[in-house]
């Protein structure tokens, strides 16, 4: 056997024992690279950014509270929070839609924030 074939080896070996979401994070990551876009665990305050990632879950504020929609992106390396002032639901913000945003990276109680992102909704591959 040659190298290339050992290591072709390995690699499915470790596709069929690796973890789901292990393997979706690698997914997500391989295509932050493909398309340009800045991965979250290299992004730090001030910056302005341009991400593609998953949004893991949504959080809508209860009727009584200030209008904040709130949501998880994840682009395989780490999530940062979407924060939209003054909007109780945007259509199309789901959890497990692939996002593309840019903004200024924040930091809130050390986690990376992007309030009101421009976003576009990406089609899933």
């Amino acid at each position: 056997m040659g190298s290339t074939d050992g290591g072709a080896f390995r690699r499915m070996l470790r596709k069929l024992t690796s973890d789901v979401d292990e393997l979706d994070a690698r997914d997500l990551a391989e295509d932050v690279e493909e398309t340009g876009a800045r991965p979250a665990r290299d992004c730090s305050c001030g910056e302005e950014v341009t991400m593609l990632g998953r949004i893991r879950s949504v959080e809508l504020c209860p009727q009584s509270a200030d209008a904040t929609l709130k949501a998880e992106l994840f682009d395989g390396t780490d999530g940062v929070t979407l924060v939209w002032m003054g909007r109780r639901r945007i259509p199309g913000i789901e959890a497990g839609r692939t996002m593309r945003v840019r903004g200024r990276i924040s930091v809130r109680d050390g986690r990376k924030v992007l309030y009101n992102p421009y976003y576009e909704i990406c089609q899933a591959q």
